[in-house]
């Protein structure tokens, strides 16, 4: 982000040295938005996280499940392991010691689905995001839009640039 506000500021100071007293410098315009609240904004947001909600639900209940199998089958094994010949007790233990390995690969492979299925269902809301921004951009003769996300730009000159927010909300949200 350093880079993009370095690349601006060389930008401005090239525009700025090559003017000429004869040709007037062309206006450099810029917009900038927060483009997690842009995105939050549009109503089929909602539609997407609710989903997610459910999918996290049914994940989160699988979990659980496993847990108890797992804390089952543990206790049985405690209770018994005074009782068992040699080989079932390392046989119970090798059991509980893949049991538990796979109920991690699935915690794991379910935070991996869970993040896939979130990014693949936000994908057309970025896109229509991203077109409503470049059409914006184009609208307006600005040069570029700036993501104020992350506290990226402390301080963004208003005479200069152009708060987009509204526009972009009201813009998406229009049907």
């Amino acid at each position: 982000m350093n880079r993009i506000i370095l690349l601006l500021f060389s930008f401005f100071v090239l525009t700025v040295s090559a003017q000429n007293d004869s040709v007037p410098a062309p206006t450099f315009r810029f917009g900038f938005l927060s483009y997690d609240s842009a995105l939050v904004s549009m109503r089929d947001y909602a539609i997407v996280q609710q989903k997610m909600k459910g999918m996290r639900e049914a994940y989160q209940q699988e979990l659980k499940r496993v847990e108890e199998e797992f804390n089952q089958k543990y206790e049985a094994f405690l209770d018994g392991q005074r009782d068992f010949p040699r080989t079932i007790l390392l046989k119970r233990q090798t059991e509980l010691q893949q049991l538990m390995e796979r109920n991690v690969e699935f915690k794991a492979q379910s935070l991996r689905e869970l993040q896939e299925a979130e990014t693949e269902a936000l994908k057309p809301l970025r896109t229509r995001l991203s077109e409503m921004l470049a059409t914006l951009a184009r609208r307006h003769g600005l040069a570029l839009i700036i993501n104020t996300d992350a506290n990226a730009c402390p301080f963004i000159d208003p005479t200069i640039g152009i708060d987009l927010q509204q526009e972009v909300s009201t813009a998406l949200n229009r049907r």
